[in-house]
């Protein structure tokens, strides 16, 4: 999936209103503020020096429109759909290793479907995926004990309905993820394009904040982070009825 323009140009605004506000170049607001280095490089690094990152910010010196440089330069480069620590995946779901005895559960839409992915005419299906990722790392990484995960999704009651009740209970709000998907995914449509409503909202309140604690509270919906033990994704699914087929 490609993403629109806007949406980099909203992650742009955004570094540029806090490297005036924290009194920081723009390149290291666009390094620790933004999305772009993953876009660009593709790992979670976050190195500097790193030679694709070091080409994007060379382009600033003969561009006159940051934005245009910076739409050009994503579209030349690789668009990854998972992360590359990612194990397996099982339609709109994955899994990569956390901690030891934890997997980090990620999402990312790949339902064609007319009907968005988590509507209640596609749950079927997502419970199908899920029930299947858990009973793969069941049988192929015996020593997970606890799933986690990190994103706005669970902000969303037709995410949270696809996981154990303790799961989604856990919710904690996870801080400082200004360079994650998990943060700026809420500005895009399931098509890649931008959520309008909320970028416009998004945009008015970054350019009234005075203050890099107020940047912060200008996202509609913040990253939440969850946990479980994986025995209650066993005994949620295997207690779901809409969990054994696809939708």
């Amino acid at each position: 999936m490609i993403y629109a323009k806007e949406f980099f140009d909203l992650q742009l605004q955004f570094a540029r209103r806090v490297s005036e506000l924290g009194a920081m170049p723009l390149q290291v607001a666009l390094l620790d503020y933004t999305n772009l280095y993953v876009r660009f490089v593709g790992d979670r690094q976050f190195d500097g020096d790193d030679p694709i990152w070091s080409t994007y910010l060379a382009g600033f010196r003969g561009e006159v429109d940051l934005g245009d440089w910076t739409y050009r330069f994503y579209l030349h480069r690789p668009h990854r759909v998972q992360p590359p620590s990612v194990i397996a995946t099982f339609g709109c779901f994955a899994y990569a290793m956390g901690k030891p005895g934890q997997i980090r559960l990620h999402f990312h839409n790949t339902d064609g479907h007319r009907h968005g992915p988590l509507s209640a005419e596609r749950s079927a299906s997502r419970l199908s995926e899920l029930t299947s990722l858990v009973h793969h790392v069941r049988s192929q990484q015996v020593a997970v004990k606890e799933v986690a995960g990190v994103s706005w999704l669970y902000n969303l009651t037709a995410y949270r309905r696809l996981f154990p009740e303790s799961y989604a209970a856990s919710a904690t709000v996870a801080e400082n993820r200004f360079r994650n998907m998990p943060l700026w995914g809420q500005f895009l449509n399931r098509h890649g394009g931008i959520r309008k409503d909320a970028v416009t909202a998004f945009a008015r309140r970054v350019s009234d904040r005075t203050t890099m604690d107020e940047l912060a509270q200008c996202f509609p919906l913040q990253p939440l982070a969850v946990s479980a033990p994986i025995e209650a994704f066993f005994e949620f699914y295997a207690q779901n009825p809409a969990a054994r087929f696809g939708g």
